[in-house]
């Protein structure tokens, strides 16, 4: 039921899109739902809210919540459609059909409603594209990313069938009991996923949708459309376990070398929006060899890599379509000597720029160092084109700062004008979950954590011959467990007592006491 309230409240929202002047406040609206998904009661180890058709666990509640985040911001970063009133209440209705989309897709249990949300979750994009994009080549674009992802999303569609024929279950939570063995089956399945993230040789639809895509487009395609890719192979991997096992190694060896020649590439584009996108190509090559290798590192590793490369290049791309509205134009040969100009905004560039190299306290690097980490044990063999792969992601991001914030400036601008507070407002509102959500992360790892020291408390006591000192270990561990977890109750105890018992001001003085 949980889940369905979010669901009405977003299709609630539908016919604010077409009121007059309601285009910030469906982005506040959006900012209300996002805080009040937060306090959602979530299950560390297992699904919560749990139906027959919508459940949210630990992976589903992050992307969920990086949807409805993006998508606030792609309103705060589209205000020029709000000054020339270029059809601005069907680009609000386009993102909020966007976003229900998007949630169905990460909250939705059986595996052939996932795949029309999935694909469903396209359609909005490509309006987005061929609506409001700068280029008549924008058609092309929309082309190239529509016939991309269905040719490779039929075979999915005939694989879920196929599923269904064998086991009469398409219910994700229950398809961790099966184990399918078949090689066409692995192939039909995973190729929609790949082609969506986008691995390297099934790439060629990304730079040509970005750089026709408006801004909005950029941010939803970079911060969560390659995510569904990820999140599909996520949820399916649990089936295909043991075939994976067994051809793993082709995807790996396909994303490392892949990676590093997409690194390459970036050094040579003069178009900056086409040099952000591919480097997720590379990002995203992290991601594939992380979830293909089936370890947990590699799989946590690529979830954090996901949610703060959409964090990342979204805020990447706003930033060349900061420069895009003053210089009309992404060439880096005119974008260049920008700091004589906007000497804050270079600022910006330089901390999102080192947040994708990736540099500490960023998402991005807390997962390259498990997906690295997952890799070597793996493999050691894959050490050198990591190492080659994590040298150029550094080396291209410090050309595009260098290139675009120093040297001469073009001569040919005639006018400029400086950041506006909403400007600086969007790219703090990208930078501080991205440094800031590491923090957090102990939502991932508790349990992790706690698995382990048991594992690792009964493996170091199975060759004792006394019985009853490892059931006295076990219990004395889970009270040990239970007796901090229960202070950690207690304390808010005192806090909430405070909060609805306490009058107005003696709850301020409490609350800081609390803090303090």
């Amino acid at each position: 039921m949980m889940m369905m309230k979010f669901l009405m409240m977003m299709i609630f929202m539908i016919p604010l899109c077409f009121k007059k002047n309601m285009f910030w406040m469906v982005q506040m609206m959006l900012f209300l739902m996002m805080f009040l998904f937060m306090n959602l009661s979530l299950n560390i180890n297992n699904y919560s809210n749990l139906s027959y058709m919508y459940s949210c666990d630990l992976m589903s509640f992050g992307l969920i919540l990086l949807s409805i985040w993006i998508c606030v911001l792609m309103i705060m970063a589209s205000e020029n459609l709000l000054k020339v009133n270029f059809y601005v209440n069907f680009f609000l209705f386009n993102i909020i059909i966007l976003l229900l989309m998007l949630y169905l897709t990460f909250s939705v249990m059986n595996l052939f409603m996932f795949y029309l949300f999935f694909e469903g979750s396209l359609i909005p994009t490509l309006m987005l594209i061929i609506g409001w994009g700068y280029q008549p080549e924008r058609i092309q674009a929309g082309m190239y990313l529509l016939f991309y992802t269905l040719f490779a999303s039929l075979p999915l569609l005939l694989g879920i069938f196929f599923v269904f024929n064998q086991v009469d279950c398409i219910m994700i939570y229950f398809l961790k009991f099966f184990n399918m063995n078949f090689y066409l089956l692995y192939i039909s399945m995973i190729l929609a996923f790949l082609v969506k993230m986008p691995m390297y040789m099934t790439h060629l639809w990304l730079p040509k949708a970005h750089v026709e895509a408006p801004v909005s487009g950029s941010m939803i395609l970079a911060g969560i459309m390659l995510k569904l890719g990820g999140y599909g192979l996520l949820r399916i991997m649990i089936f295909l376990q043991e075939i994976n096992m067994k051809l793993n190694y082709v995807w790996v060896i396909v994303s490392l070398v892949g990676g590093f020649y997409i690194s390459l590439k970036c050094f040579c584009q003069v178009d900056i929006k086409s040099l952000i996108a591919y480097s997720s190509v590379a990002h995203m090559s992290f991601v594939i060899c992380g979830i293909m290798i089936m370890n947990y590192w590699g799989f946590l590793g690529s979830y954090l890599l996901m949610i703060g490369h959409g964090l990342c290049s979204s805020g990447m791309f706003c930033l060349a379509n900061i420069n895009y509205e003053r210089v009309n134009s992404r060439s880096l040969m005119i974008n260049k000597g920008m700091i004589n100009f906007m000497p804050s905004m270079s600022l910006w560039w330089f901390l999102l720029l080192s947040s994708n190299m990736p540099a500490p306290p960023s998402l991005n690097l807390m997962g390259e160092i498990m997906l690295i980490n997952s890799l070597i044990t793996w493999c050691s063999l894959s050490m050198l084109m990591l190492m080659l792969v994590s040298f150029f992601s550094a080396g291209y991001s410090l050309y595009l700062y260098s290139y675009t914030q120093h040297g001469k400036y073009y001569h040919g601008m005639y006018s400029f004008y400086m950041g506006s507070s909403r400007e600086y407002l969007l790219l703090l509102l990208h930078w501080l979950p991205l440094n800031f959500m590491l923090m957090k992360i102990d939502y991932s790892m508790i349990w992790f954590y706690l698995n382990n020291l048991i594992k690792m408390l009964i493996c170091g006591i199975k060759n004792m011959k006394k019985i009853p000192f490892k059931l006295l270990m076990k219990m004395f561990f889970y009270l040990f467990y239970f007796f901090f977890f229960f202070i950690y109750i207690y304390n808010f105890k005192f806090f909430f007592y405070n909060m609805f018992y306490y009058k107005k001001y003696s709850f301020i003085f409490s609350v800081g006491n609390y803090f303090i």
